[in-house]
């Protein structure tokens, strides 16, 4: 359970009681305003959204609903999911159940949250209506599930790091929850994402300190692998793309974010207002042009506003 998390949390550093309940003027401070202030707000300058400690060391897996609701886990414990109204109320959403922790949140078509849950080898299913929890998708020859992207097509595509061994695989979940292994015998696989032309699929490597990228078909499978950055220093955790293609990678150690362009070339780096373990991102805000990131060492939600909407915020509008 919370041991993987710590192993986890030490690997990438050495490569580099009751719920709080908030509102605006309390934990989350600036959110309140985001909505009506954010279209003048200097492009890649940091802020708080949610207080510090607001979250626990375990803050990870941003997604922003289509409503622009942002949910990640671990608010305030373990074990939970929480979420963050547009007005800026943090609250929990859920309670996973039993030993359940999750990692990566991703929306699907029908706007259910899928999670992966890192302990039981699952991809779990939340109907954001009931709140009711069920298991998508299980693998016992899985790792421990970490981050997940989603295609248009609603196919999912898992990363499966084994930390203890600095090794990983690559899986894909189909519509119905048939699980493919599409690569073993990684590196520690972490952050995941899918280009906006769908024809490229990016993993990388958090102890190796590499961005892979695939040819990616309509099927579901992958082909031509190839590096497509890397990096001396630091490791690397959640990454999503803009419209346009950059990728936004989460430097965990360094408390930066990295714009890398379609062609695998270092744009620049945002940092943040405090803290160095950024795990993961997600864009968001009215015009998706805000980009949240979850820090663990400072337990809580930043964000930094972009000249582009993300890949996903532009899924959510075309449905």
């Amino acid at each position: 359970m919370y041991k993987h998390k710590m192993n986890r949390r030490h690997f990438l550093q050495v490569v580099g009681g009751g719920l709080l309940l908030s509102s605006p003027l309390g934990a989350l401070g600036c959110a309140a305003s985001q909505n009506t202030a954010q279209e003048n707000d200097e492009l890649y300058t940091s802020r708080h959204v949610t207080e510090p400690g607001s979250f626990t060391d375990g803050a990870e897996g941003p997604a922003v609903d289509e409503k622009g609701n942002l949910y990640a886990v671990n608010f305030a414990r373990q074990h939970t999911i929480g979420r963050v109204t547009p007005d800026g109320e943090a609250s929990l959403f859920v309670e996973l159940p039993g030993d359940s922790i999750g990692n990566g949140i991703r929306f699907n078509r029908d706007g259910e949250m899928l999670v992966a849950d890192y302990v039981n080898h699952n991809i779990l299913k939340v109907n954001m209506k009931t709140r009711k929890i069920s298991t998508y998708a299980h693998e016992p020859a899985m790792n421990q599930p970490n981050d997940i992207a989603i295609g248009a097509n609603d196919v999912l595509y898992a990363s499966d790091p084994n930390w203890s061994e600095s090794t990983g695989q690559l899986w894909r979940i189909d519509t119905g929850g048939t699980i493919t292994l599409l690569e073993k015998d990684m590196g520690t696989t972490n952050g995941v994402e899918v280009s906006p032309d769908e024809n490229t699929l990016y993993v990388n490597e958090s102890v190796q300190r590499v961005v892979w990228a695939y040819d990616l078909s309509e099927q579901g499978e992958i082909s031509n692998k190839r590096r497509f950055i890397s990096f001396d220093d630091y490791g690397m955790d959640g990454m999503r793309c803009d419209v346009d293609g950059n990728l936004y990678l989460t430097r965990h150690g360094k408390g930066v974010v990295a714009k890398i362009s379609p062609r695998g070339e270092l744009m620049r780096e945002i940092p943040m207002v405090e803290g160095k373990s950024t795990t993961n991102l997600a864009f968001g805000g009215p015009d998706g042009r805000t980009v949240y990131v979850t820090v663990a060492d400072t337990g809580n939600i930043q964000s930094f506003r972009v000249d582009k909407p993300g890949r996903s915020w532009k899924l959510k509008t075309e449905r």
